[in-house]
Formats: C-alpha cells, sequence, structure tokens
C-alpha cells in the first residue's frame, strides 16, 4: 500500500491541526504545497514566521497589531465611551466588517467555560473593569456570541459592570440566532443585532 514521503506526512499533520481542516482538505493542502514554486512556498513559510514574531496584543482592547495600539484604539474618530465586549478577536473583524459601530473594544480571550476550567481570572475581565471606570465609558456593548457560554459570560459580566454608576449595559440582540457564532454571522445580521442591541437587567 502507498503512502506519502515522511515529508508530506508531516505536512499534512500540520494543515490538520487547523481548525476545521479534515483529512482530505489536509492532504490537498499539502500536494498544492509540493507542486508551488519555491517562491510561493518561501512566501507562505516566511508569512507565518512574520505573523509570530510580529503581532502581538493590543496593550489597551486585545486586538491583533504589531504596534502598541491597533487600528482602531489609534484611531482618534472612535467613541471611547462606547465599549465593546468581545470574545476573541475574530468576532471584533466580524462587527467591523458590518461597519455599523464606531466605539471601542475589549476583547476577553475566551468565553467562561466551568467544564474546561476557564474562569475569569483566565479572561481579561479585571482589565476589563479597569478600563470602563478609568476611560469614563458610559455604554458596555456585550458582544459575546449567543452560545450557552457565551450568555453565562455576559451575565457574568452584566453583574459585574452593573456597580459602575451611570454605566449603560447592553447585549446584541435580534438577528443572531441561538448558539450562533459572531465569526460566521453576515454583516446584515450583525448591523441588526447592533441596532437591535438591549440593556441586560
Amino acid at each position: 500500500m502507498a503512502t506519502y514521503p515522511r515529508a508530506v506526512t508531516r505536512l499534512i499533520e500540520a494543515f490538520r491541526k487547523l481548525p476545521g481542516v479534515g483529512p482530505k482538505s489536509a492532504q490537498r493542502y499539502a500536494v498544492h504545497v509540493l507542486r508551488a514554486s519555491m517562491d510561493d512556498a518561501r512566501e507562505l513559510a516566511d508569512a507565518i514566521l512574520e505573523v509570530k514574531t510580529s503581532i502581538k496584543p493590543c496593550k489597551r482592547c486585545g486586538n491583533y497589531t504589531d504596534t502598541d495600539l491597533c487600528s482602531v484604539c489609534a484611531d482618534p474618530r472612535r467613541d471611547p465611551r462606547s465599549l465593546c465586549v468581545v470574545s476573541y478577536v475574530r468576532d471584533l473583524m466580524a462587527i467591523e466588517r458590518a461597519g455599523e459601530f464606531r466605539g471601542q473594544y475589549h476583547v476577553l480571550g475566551g468565553v467562561l467555560s466551568p467544564a474546561d476550567g476557564i474562569g475569569p481570572e483566565d479572561l481579561t475581565v479585571g482589565a476589563l473593569i479597569e478600563r470602563v471606570r478609568d476611560e469614563h465609558v458610559t455604554e458596555v456593548i456585550l458582544a459575546t456570541s449567543p452560545s450557552v457560554e457565551g450568555d453565562a459570560t455576559a451575565l457574568y459580566l452584566a453583574r459585574l459592570l452593573g456597580a459602575v454608576p451611570e454605566l449603560e449595559v447592553t447585549r446584541l440582540a435580534s438577528g443572531l440566532p441561538a448558539g450562533a457564532d459572531l465569526d460566521y454571522a453576515d454583516q446584515t445580521t450583525i448591523a441588526a443585532a447592533l441596532s437591535g442591541r438591549r440593556r441586560l437587567e
């Protein structure tokens, strides 16, 4: 029975570690790289290395950046009084694609999940509370995905933020089906969810 050489098998296994990539897709990617020119293969390898060596979290919000502040935090046209809290950077990018939100962001770095051992101390909850107090934020939009963990995270944050005077806490509402990930929602759906956000009690 024919098998791939060791180097090709290693590349297939590397691609299989990527989210959503099954065995067949991993084989196709590996064969594509194998058939690509040396320049294209080197460009791919260089791009991966550059991402790993030059990209870091924004020191203010947690977004990806190659400087101290990301492009959103460095933009003086953004409203610092409105803060949208997301679980992951990919959710931030999804909201940005909708083009409706002109405030700032805060990336939690995940969601609360006791089953996986992820508690508030594993997220940037403390930094969020500090930002809300120090930067005189007047509205926090909780934009975690409408899943069990996302809802639990939003409710936990709403209780914490409820102690901050004169702060309105809202949650994305209509347009996002239960159990959906923001990353997979289209621009129109996210825009509707933003415009239909509601106050959390």
